[in-house]
Parts: structure tokens; C-alpha cells; sequence
């Protein structure tokens, strides 16, 4: 199977991106480039919040599609902004699950809803991407 390393975007907005093979030590690989991405950015304090998104979303397309591979996106839309996503082919969307306290599962979405300014989804021919934005606090 191959896979690209992370590389930035050459066009529209500024971002990192990466093809991963899907499969749960992918979820390490695509947390150190959410983290190199803010830091490269000079946002490393968002690292926390953005490395728990991803670990969510990647963990989502591992577990609930048929996907082998999956593209982990870092870009920013605008000036506070940061978005994170996770494309896959699988056209099904992502729904927040029912749990409850003696759940094991089911948190994801729910957590990835508490972290972020908010979260969706984008419809594509070929599957979609799942992303969360993160606000970048203003200049000191």
C-alpha cells in the first residue's frame, strides 16, 4: 500500500495533509501531524484539543467504514480558524452515538461536539470528510 508523507498544501487555504493506511497505528501518525501542523503555526496550545479531535475522527473511519486508506486534513480557512478532518469512501455519515455510563463506546462524536467551535460533514462523490474547527485565540 502507499502512502504520502505530510506535505502542505500547494493551493487554497494553508493546511497539511496526509494518506494514511486505515488502521488503528495511523491514529498515532495523524495526531503528530495535527500537532506539527499547530506548532508550525504557532498555535501549539490548540495541540491538545486538536490531537484528541483527530484521534476521534481517524478512529471513526477505522471502525465504522471499509476504507483502506484515509486522508487527514489540517488547514485553516480563515485567520481564527483551524479545521480538522478526516476524509474517507465511505458515503455513510457520521451520527453522535447513545451511551451510557457503562458505554465503552459511543463518545467520539460527543467529545469531538465538546472540543471543537463546531463540526460536520461534507458530502463527496467518492465518500466525504469529517472535520471540526478549533478558533484561534486572537494576538496577544
Amino acid at each position: 500500500m502507499t502512502t504520502t508523507d505530510a506535505r502542505p498544501t500547494a493551493t487554497g487555504a494553508p493546511g497539511y495533509t496526509e494518506t494514511m493506511p486505515c488502521e488503528p497505528a495511523s491514529a498515532r501518525r495523524a495526531r503528530l501531524l495535527v500537532s506539527a501542523a499547530l506548532s508550525a503555526w504557532g498555535i501549539g496550545e490548540l495541540a491538545e484539543a486538536g490531537v484528541q479531535i483527530v484521534a476521534e475522527l481517524v478512529n471513526n473511519a477505522i471502525n465504522h467504514t471499509r476504507c483502506r486508506v484515509f486522508r487527514v486534513l489540517v488547514t485553516r480557512p480563515g485567520a481564527g480558524v483551524v479545521r480538522i478532518g478526516v476524509a474517507d469512501n465511505c458515503a455513510d455519515v457520521p451520527e453522535v452515538g447513545d451511551f451510557d455510563d457503562d458505554s465503552e463506546g459511543g463518545r467520539g462524536l460527543f467529545l469531538v461536539d465538546a472540543l471543537s467551535r463546531r463540526w460536520g460533514y461534507d458530502r463527496k462523490r467518492w465518500g466525504k470528510v469529517v472535520w471540526a474547527e478549533l478558533e484561534v485565540p486572537p494576538p496577544c
